[in-house]
């Protein structure tokens, strides 16, 4: 009860506040580049698609972040964001996104900038590294390490079985464990892979995930057409104003609309936790702005598209009412249009998207060990390995509500170090956005960026 307490005060007072307003900073500050810079993102997108060579490609790094992003956030997320936070939610989710794109843009710069070079997996970074280097602080890089370990490689991996497992036990009277132990073991065996494994079946996994997910939700869209405005309605004026629930007195307040839509907001496409800098500097590519482009592509598809869809596949089938939660909400969702095979249209979409996404939220945990053991780093790995699979089977029977609140605390002091980091880092991000766009004032089509010479000499100069 503590914990709830704590988290709901944080993300209501501190964290939805100070999230929306570095990215409003960043937003005025780079002359809003989501908006101005949108058509190139697409473009950039679709060459690095036809560039991918033999090294960890632009869009190959780009589906692993996407399948990161698309897991649980997008689905279980936006059911919990309706059902404690009401329709006003998904207007505020849709705020994180938009700011957030700005926050993933920057994020994905540092990380390439601050970028080192690992033997045995090509390039690795994250905020512990621009934290270490940028802001001289070896404590508190550590330390961050440590949040992601616990905080998005057990905590959110957790909540990606749980999801996954009970999607099934929904549909066929089984003990969640049983599907949560092949769950388990076909992630391991793709995260032992490495980087390369991972963004190879992302590649091709998340693409046709997307356009199938889409299309379903778009014949619940049709089929209830003349609902359509009405729920954008909804959305919009209950994001400011208390509304009743649906079929009971007890409603839902303004604030619980904010709270519940920037955190799960934030959780669907990890705008501002920093991820995206671990994944995305990965990536083997000209320039650093190429790859914040496809960052800000994956924040966009993740919330703007994919999260709208399932708040209207919930919103408009009125599965709201039934009281449910998570994706037991989506499910009941898709009952209501395609019986008994919407139920497992949703298991399927929760086993692929949470799938990719408990994947690369291992390779998170792992490259936080890396970080803190460095050369030492095999024997922490496996031993994290040994201990993740016992509490990814125990997460499979706990509470929803328990995992969630963990998920809020470890990730919201993720958050605020890591915006923190962000704004006093500001400075680099500016001029390798102004070195890009500088290149191509001159007339060069595809700017390339010098690895090579140190960023902080370089700012210096």
């Amino acid at each position: 009860m503590i914990l709830y307490t704590i988290t709901d005060w944080l993300w209501a007072n501190v964290i939805g506040y100070a999230l929306l307003a570095v990215g409003a900073y960043f937003t005025i500050r780079l002359g809003l580049p989501q908006i101005r810079h949108f058509s190139r993102s697409i473009k950039t997108m679709q060459r690095s698609i036809q560039s991918a060579t033999g090294g960890v490609s632009g869009f190959g790094t780009l589906m692993a972040a996407l399948g990161g992003q698309l897991g649980t956030g997008s689905l279980v997320g936006v059911g919990s964001a309706l059902a404690m936070g009401g329709p006003g939610a998904i207007f505020w989710m849709w705020m994180t996104a938009i700011f957030g794109m700005v926050i993933t843009f920057s994020e994905t710069l540092l990380g390439q900038a601050f970028r080192q070079k690992d033997p045995q997996s090509g390039y690795t970074g994250g905020p512990s590294y621009y934290i270490e280097r940028g802001l001289r602080s070896k404590a508190l890089s550590i330390f961050m390490a440590a949040l992601y370990v616990l905080g998005v490689g057990i905590a959110i991996a957790s909540i990606q079985t749980h999801s996954i497992a009970n999607s099934f036990s929904q549909i066929v009277s089984i003990s969640p464990l049983i599907p949560g132990v092949i769950v388990i073991a076909l992630a391991l065996f793709i995260t032992i892979g490495g980087m390369q494994r991972l963004a190879n079946v992302s590649t091709y996994v998340v693409p046709s995930m997307v356009i199938v997910y889409f299309s379903i939700v778009m014949l619940i869209v049709v089929t209830n057409l003349p609902q359509v405005p009405g729920v954008f309605s909804s959305i919009v004026t209950s994001a400011f104003t208390p509304q009743s629930a649906a079929g009971g007195v007890i409603g839902w307040t303004v604030a619980e609309a904010f709270r519940n839509g920037v955190a799960r907001g934030m959780f669907s496409n990890d705008a501002g936790n920093g991820v995206a800098a671990i994944m995305h500097a990965s990536a083997d590519v000209r320039h650093p702005v190429d790859q914040g482009m496809l960052g800000m592509m994956g924040t966009f598809i993740t919330t703007i598209i994919i999260c709208t869809c399932t708040a209207l596949a919930i919103l408009l089938t009125g599965a709201l009412e039934t009281g449910n939660a998570g994706v037991l909400l989506l499910q009941s969702a898709f009952g209501e249009v395609l019986g008994v095979a919407g139920a497992w249209i949703v298991f399927f979409a929760m086993f692929l998207f949470g799938f990719t996404t408990l994947v690369a939220d291992i390779h998170y945990g792992e490259a936080g060990l890396k970080y803190i053991f460095r050369k030492k780093h095999n024997t922490a790995i496996w031993l994290y390995r040994i201990i993740l699979t016992i509490v990814l089977l125990f997460s499979c029977v706990v509470e929803l509500k328990a995992i969630w609140a963990s998920i809020d605390l470890l990730v919201g002091l993720i958050v605020l170090i890591n915006i923190i980091a962000l704004t006093l880092l500001f400075k680099y991000v500016r001029y390798i956005y102004k070195d890009y766009f500088s290149q191509l004032d001159q007339g060069i089509n595809q700017p390339i960026w010098n690895y090579d010479e140190d960023i902080i000499e370089r700012v210096k100069k």
